[in-house]
């Protein structure tokens, strides 16, 4: 079954990179321009993993871990941003993973793909 992916950023061009790769790597992928798209796109419907940036208006990604991790500890979330810093925010160890935004997407692929195979039973 093609897992589903949920790519939450404020940026259009970021969500349509992600998405256009995630899509070659052979992934169903959504997007959100925000914390609060992305939770009624959770109420939707379920998602195998979420890559989600912090910095975003309305609510921002460590807001969206918070709420989030209140229903499902399991679903596996990456940060991916462009801000080293956040990293020792103690929020943001709500998430699976850490990335600082790259051109190159190498490693958020490698790390997508190792947290959906721990996913698997």
């Amino acid at each position: 079954m093609t897992k589903r992916i949920l790519v939450v950023d404020d940026e259009n061009s970021i969500r349509t990179l992600y998405r256009d790769e995630l899509l070659d790597e052979g992934y169903d992928v959504d997007t959100a321009n925000n914390g609060k798209m992305a939770l009624e796109a959770l109420s939707r419907g379920s998602y195998d993993l979420i890559i989600l940036d912090i910095s975003m208006p309305e609510l921002n990604g460590l807001e969206f871990i918070g709420k989030v991790r209140e229903v499902n500890m399991e679903l596996p979330i990456v940060i991916c941003t462009a801000f080293g810093t956040f990293k020792q925010d103690l929020a943001a160890w709500g998430a699976d993973d850490y990335i600082v935004k790259s051109s190159d997407l190498t490693e958020l692929k490698t790390r997508v793909k190792a947290l959906l195979e721990r996913k698997e039973p």
